[in-house]
C-alpha cells in the first residue's frame, strides 16, 4: 500500500466525510455493534490465534492481558457503541454569534480535525472505540494495532469498515495500515494527516513524538499516584488502593505509587500490607517503608516507573504539599488521587497537583472515556492543549470561523465610516 497516496485521497475526501449527517453515522454505528455481535465467534476465534502466538512468543503477562478480546471486551465496546449513538452530534455546534455589524454576523463553529491517524498496541479493543469515535465524530481515521493482535484487528477493521460503507459514509472514512513499515510511512504523511495519537509504551509514543512533524496527542506514561491523607477513611483507603492498582493492573490509570502521610502510617502500613499481600501486589518502599513493614528498598529518586504489574511504590511523606510536590515532580500528569475526610485538604491537592484527572476518594481507574460517559476514548491526554485527559468526541473536533457579510470591506472600518457593535447574540 502507498501510504502517502492513501492518505492524500484521504484528505479529499475528509470535507465530505465532516459533512454527513448525523442519521448516517449514527445508522454506521448501529450498524457496526450489529456486525460485531453477529460475528463475535470469528472475532474470539481470530483472538484466540493472536493469544496462541502471544504464548509461543513470550509475550509478558502484562501485554497478554490487553490482547484478550473475549465476551466481556466485546460487551463492553457494544454498551460504548450505543453509548455514542446516544450522544449529542459534536459537529456544527455553535460556540460563538456575535454580530459585528449590523449586517456583518460571526459565528464559530465546531468541525471534524479531519484525518486522524492512530497508532496503537496490544488492545484489540482500540480498534473499535477508535474507529467508531472517528465515525461519531466525522473524522477520517487511519488505523495501525500491534503486530500481537493482528489477526484480530483484520476482522475487526473488516466488519466495522463494511458496516460503516453500507450505512453511507465515503469509502475513504476508514483505513488500516498492517505493515510496520507503514508506521514510518504514516509518520511522513504531514501535508495529509491532520493529528496522530499513539498508544503504547513510553518507548514507543516517545519514537512517535521524535519522528514526525503531525502533530501529536496523547501521553508517554502512566504513573499515577494516590496519597492516604492523615484524614483518610483507612478502611475506604484500602479498598480504592486494591482496586486502583489490581483491577486492571496493566491499564495506564492503575495506581502505580502510594504516598501515605507519616502520623498514619504505624498503624495504617501493616493494613496495606495485609490487603497487597492477599491481592499478590508486591510492595517497593523507602528503606522507612520498609523498615516497617519489610518488603523490597527502592531508593528514594526510583519513583519515575510505570509498573503495569502488581508491583506499587510506597512512600511516607510529612504533609499533604510534600505529597503534592513528589507527585507534580515524578508524576505523568495523568491521574492521581486523595483519600482524604479532609475538604480544605483535598481542595488543595486538587487545585495544585498538576494532572489531566485530580480526584478524592475513588480508584484512578475512573480515568476512562466509557466511564465518564463519553462512548469511549481515542486514548489519554497529557498534554494542554486542545484536549486533556481522557479523549472523546470533543477531543476529535476542532472549530471554524464563520462571517456573513453584505459587501462589507474593512476600508470602511480603517477610515471611520462604519464602526464594529461588536454585539453577543443568543
Amino acid at each position: 500500500m502507498d501510504m502517502m497516496e492513501e492518505a492524500r485521497k484521504m484528505k479529499l475526501a475528509s470535507p465530505f466525510v465532516a459533512a454527513s449527517s448525523l442519521e448516517t453515522r449514527n445508522r454506521a454505528l448501529e450498524m457496526v455493534a450489529d456486525a460485531l455481535s453477529s460475528h463475535k465467534d470469528e472475532i474470539f476465534a481470530a483472538n484466540q490465534e493472536d493469544l496462541e502466538r502471544a504464548e509461543a512468543e513470550g509475550i509478558s503477562p502484562a501485554v497478554k492481558k490487553r490482547l484478550k478480546f473475549g465476551q466481556e471486551k466485546l460487551d463492553d465496546v457494544l454498551a460504548g457503541i450505543r453509548q455514542l449513538v446516544r450522544l449529542p452530534d459534536p459537529v456544527g455546534k455553535v460556540q460563538l454569534k456575535r454580530e459585528l455589524d449590523d449586517d456583518l454576523l460571526l459565528e464559530r463553529v465546531t468541525c471534524p480535525i479531519g484525518v486522524i491517524g492512530v497508532i496503537f498496541e496490544a488492545r484489540p479493543d482500540a480498534m473499535v472505540q477508535i474507529s467508531t469515535l472517528c465515525i461519531k465524530s466525522g473524522n477520517c481515521a487511519i488505523l495501525k494495532g500491534g503486530k500481537e493482535t493482528a489477526g484480530t484487528n483484520k476482522v475487526l477493521f473488516g466488519l466495522i469498515y463494511d458496516a460503516a460503507v453500507s450505512a453511507g459514509m465515503p469509502k475513504e472514512c476508514l483505513l488500516q495500515a498492517q505493515q510496520h513499515n507503514e508506521i514510518d510511512e504514516l509518520l511522513s504523511c504531514d501535508r495529509y494527516v491532520d493529528l496522530l495519537i499513539p498508544r503504547g509504551s513510553n518507548a514507543f509514543v516517545q519514537y512517535i513524538m521524535n519522528h514526525t512533524k503531525i502533530p501529536v496527542m496523547g501521553h508517554a506514561d502512566g504513573i499515577c499516584h494516590i496519597y492516604v491523607d492523615k484524614a483518610a477513611d483507612q478502611q475506604m483507603a484500602i479498598r480504592i488502593l486494591v482496586d486502583a492498582k489490581t483491577q486492571y493492573t496493566a491499564a495506564c490509570n492503575a495506581v502505580e505509587t502510594i504516598l501515605i502521610h507519616r502520623d498514619i502510617a504505624k498503624e495504617f502500613l501493616p493494613k496495606l500490607k495485609k490487603a497487597f499481600d492477599e491481592a499478590g501486589v508486591r510492595i517497593r518502599g523507602t528503606k522507612e517503608v520498609t523498615d516497617a513493614i519489610g518488603g523490597e528498598t527502592m531508593a528514594e529518586d526510583g519513583f519515575a516507573k510505570e509498573y503495569l504489574d502488581l508491583v506499587a511504590s510506597v512512600k511516607m511523606v510529612g504533609s499533604l504539599d510534600e505529597a503534592i510536590a513528589h507527585i507534580n515532580r515524578f508524576g505523568s500528569h495523568h491521574t492521581d488521587a486523595i483519600v482524604t475526610q479532609d475538604q480544605q485538604a483535598a481542595e488543595r491537592f486538587m487545585q495544585l497537583v498538576d494532572s489531566a484527572g485530580v480526584y478524592q476518594n475513588c480508584s484512578t481507574r475512573f480515568a476512562d472515556g466509557y466511564r465518564y460517559g463519553f462512548g469511549a476514548e481515542v486514548g489519554i491526554s497529557t498534554g494542554k492543549l486542545h484536549a486533556r485527559g481522557p479523549v472523546g468526541l470533543e477531543g476529535l473536533v476542532t472549530y471554524k470561523y464563520k462571517l456573513y457579510g453584505h459587501g462589507d470591506i474593512v476600508g470602511d472600518y480603517a477610515s471611520g465610516k462604519r464602526k464594529f457593535t461588536h454585539k453577543d447574540l443568543s
